[in-house]
């Protein structure tokens, strides 16, 4: 059983992706505490051929409370102005007519409450691009509150039965293989390929929302993509 963890993130990038697609299970990490100036409310798109913020307003945004415990403001204003910013850079894009409904359809999803909200946008984008890995939310799983960092990631694996947890590469400095190790967890990294595509412009804008991936690729390109990466023990890393 192959598990990941990681905070909700709105419209994150293919990387993002590829981790659910490594594993078996997904787990949307939803009951630790909101991050302000990270990607759980925000990502961008390009517009115009310039990389351009596409926002999900939460009402009062505090560090010192949970996820879940977070919901959406102004709900039917910025749903407008998502769909307007859509509609206006990608019009033109191959993948419009194929993608907007579906994109329309996870904006327009009701559920004020950030975490349910979040999740079910992972999960749908998921299934969309043919990725059948099972999504559980952490704060439906019986893990004591008291727990922090790895050792509440470890528990997590362990009630999940995992016998391997794969992590975002970036967090490499954040786990200890040996304590991975001694519950029969083998600890690894996805290490992402970010391979170019046309973006109808001059230059190439990587790590874009992966809505730009899908306006602009067919389904078969979103396939190959979804299997570049490579997974890295922390002991090969450097």
């Amino acid at each position: 059983m192959k598990v990941a963890i990681m905070q909700p993130y709105f419209f994150p990038y293919i990387g993002y992706y590829q981790l659910i697609h490594a594993v078996d299970t997904f787990v949307v990490y939803d009951d630790v505490h909101f991050i302000k100036k990270g990607w759980i409310h925000r990502n961008y798109i390009l517009v115009d051929g310039h990389k351009h913020p596409l926002t999900m307003s939460v009402e009062k945004m505090s560090q010192n409370r949970l996820i879940l415990e977070h919901e959406r403001a102004n709900i039917e204003d910025v749903t407008r102005h998502q769909l307007k910013h859509l509609y206006h850079g990608y019009r033109r894009a191959p993948q419009f007519e194929r993608v907007m409904p579906l994109l329309e359809q996870v904006l327009r999803y009701e559920d004020r409450n950030v975490s349910r909200y979040l999740a079910h946008s992972l999960e749908t984008i998921a299934r969309s691009l043919g990725i059948q890995t099972i999504f559980v939310r952490s704060s439906d799983l019986a893990i004591g509150k008291t727990l922090k960092g790895q050792d509440r990631v470890l528990a997590i694996c362990q009630a999940l039965g995992a016998t391997d947890y794969i992590n975002a590469i970036n967090g490499r400095a954040l786990y200890d293989a040996d304590a991975f190790e001694q519950k029969g967890i083998r600890l690894s990294f996805i290490d992402t390929d970010i391979a170019p595509y046309d973006q109808g412009t001059d230059e190439f804008e990587p790590y874009l929302s992966i809505i730009d991936l899908m306006m602009h690729c067919s389904k078969e390109e979103m396939q190959l993509m979804l299997d570049r990466y490579a997974l890295i023990s922390n002991r090969q890393v450097t």
